[in-house]
């Protein structure tokens, strides 16, 4: 994205996230939904990098305020403003992970569809990690981590297929709109 980034441009990259993390207030199979791929759309597409982290996190956040005290708020006592660290971790991972590889790069579809595999990992390893690390399901040893990474599987290819999916979404909206980070460079499929 160049310095030039006019305001209606600003407002439509903004636009298409807050529109994805609203997409979780949609009903879904279980993880089909595109935290990865507005993280990765973000930390591409936002002209500066305080905005690239700030825009996905904040969306993410209010799509949990809602979910938590809307749709889920019978699990809550009172109005619930919590986050989990894991969570917000793994979303700052595949934020950097989008920044370091799509940012500043020229556009390429082969480069979005690794990066959206590359964040559904780190996603996983660190929510599931999480689930081991700060929880009682598990025990605190090597085969109770590897327990919390297998009872995670089955929700890893819902994750995979939603970062794949949302990521082709995002990205060719802003093309097909002509967002200059992905119109102005010719799409190829070479990395």
């Amino acid at each position: 994205m160049t310095k030039e980034t006019s305001r209606p441009t600003l407002l439509l990259l903004i636009g298409l996230i807050v529109l994805a993390a609203g997409s979780r207030l949609l009903p879904h199979p279980p993880n089909f939904v595109p935290v990865g791929a507005m993280a990765l759309f973000g930390a591409a597409a936002l002209p500066k990098k305080w905005l690239a982290v700030a825009v996905p996190l904040v969306a993410f956040y209010l799509s949990d305020l809602v979910l938590n005290n809307v749709v889920y708020g019978q699990y809550y006592e009172g109005f619930y403003l919590g986050v989990s660290p894991w969570v917000y971790g793994g979303l700052m991972l595949m934020i950097l992970l989008g920044m370091g590889v799509l940012r500043s790069r020229s556009f390429s579809w082969l480069r979005v569809g690794g990066a959206a595999v590359g964040a559904t990992l780190v996603f996983f390893l660190v929510t599931n990690f999480g689930v081991w690390a700060g929880g009682l399901m598990y025990p605190k040893t090597a085969a109770g981590l590897m327990a919390a990474f297998a009872a995670g599987l089955p929700f890893l290819v819902n994750s995979l297929l939603a970062n794949l999916l949302f990521s082709g979404l995002l990205f060719g909206a802003a093309q097909w709109m002509g967002v200059p980070f992905v119109s102005k460079q010719k799409a190829t499929l070479r990395a």
